[in-house]
């Protein structure tokens, strides 16, 4: 990037701590919290610009007075350092996933395996929820289908960050959409045999403002009594709410709220989500390599990943990541492999960049 684009940025960062200091924006949560997120992801930019101008004159002036060894072997080691700075800034300047500062909506299915496979699915529902708890984050579960067993059919869970940081839930999560595989000896199972099942995971950013225009007359709504555990009723009136996106098929329910007001209102915000998502996929299809590529990253028709519980081995097909430590990642510990898939992402970034 040529130095009147890093001078537009450093002016934007500057024009925007203007403004977070202004109490009245804050007045407006939501536009308050765009302007942090976009503070948040220029300020380590922002950093690395200043770095590598106090290095870059550090240099020019250690030169002018190498006959002393001292400044000789600091101009040494300021050469070595601003070409460091300038891959870090390279980075840093990747053009980033829009959504990365956003929440999210996932979807957890059970696939093969019957009832086996819908137990796999409670844990990967647990898995995330103590991933969310771990982070801070806000994770709410909208809507869900029990299985007999006690796993779960289908499950929708809202995440979402408390913060105004640079990289929100998307960031971190949007990899997990795809088929997830679970190798172990099910509950169902008297001989003692593995079996081999599987479960779903659909992941798209909640956005925080309505892109994707839906037309009333294009949903059919249904209301609905909630039900609990074994299809008990849990309330006496019809709360919970059923929208079919007419044109597409898409079917969105929330039952979770304590009114059909709520539950319409979530179930419209899941629908919105799943739409933009589509959206961006079709998008997608007419954009660069590169970020066609990141969509095949999350395509959910691929199985992503293998949970074999006899060897408490976790194993990420997409970037060759294997570790031992199952017991600890279904307990919320996903650090490892989500690091993993990261950095797979960014160095394909940047060889997209550099080609």
């Amino acid at each position: 990037m040529d130095s009147s684009s890093l001078r537009g940025l450093l002016d934007e960062y500057a024009e925007l701590e203007k403004q977070l200091a202004d109490p009245s924006v804050h007045a407006d949560q939501g536009r308050a919290r765009k302007l942090g997120r976009r503070y948040a992801e220029l300020t380590p930019v922002v950093r690395v610009i200043g770095e590598l101008d106090a290095a870059r004159e550090d240099l020019e002036a250690a030169r002018e007075l190498a006959e002393d060894p001292s400044f000789a072997a600091e101009a040494e080691e300021l050469a070595e350092r601003i070409p460091v700075l300038e891959a870090r800034l390279t980075e840093l300047l990747l053009p980033r996933d829009p959504y990365d500062g956003s929440d999210v909506v996932m979807e957890i299915k059970s696939g093969e395996g019957g009832e086996e496979s819908a137990l796999f699915a409670g844990d990967l529902l647990r898995m995330y929820l103590r991933y969310a708890e771990r982070h801070g984050w806000k994770a709410e579960v909208l809507d869900s289908v029990d299985s007999d067993l006690g796993g779960f059919k289908d499950a929708t869970v809202s995440i979402k960050s408390k913060g105004t940081d640079a990289d929100g839930v998307w960031a971190r999560l949007k990899f997990e959409g795809g088929v997830h595989r679970v190798q172990r000896v099910p509950a169902t199972e008297s001989q003692g045999r593995i079996h081999t099942s599987a479960a779903g995971v659909l992941i798209y950013p909640e956005p925080e403002e309505v892109e994707v225009e839906i037309d009333p007359n294009d949903l059919r709504i249904d209301v609905f009594r909630s039900s609990g555990p074994g299809g008990q009723s849990v309330n006496t009136t019809d709360s919970a709410v059923r929208i079919t996106h007419l044109p597409t098929g898409i079917v969105v329910s929330c039952q979770n709220e304590k009114s059909q007001i709520q539950n319409r209102a979530r179930a419209l915000q899941v629908l919105q989500a799943r739409l933009q998502a589509i959206a961006e996929e079709e998008a997608a299809a007419k954009a660069s390599d590169a970020r066609r590529s990141q969509v095949r990253t999350v395509d959910r028709s691929e199985r992503v990943r293998t949970y074999n519980f006899p060897e408490n081995r976790i194993s990420d097909h997409r970037v060759n990541y294997k570790a031992y430590n199952l017991d600890q990642v279904l307990d919320g510990d996903l650090d490892g492999v989500l690091d993993a898939l990261r950095a797979a992402d960014r160095d394909e970034r940047l060889a997209a960049h550099s080609g």
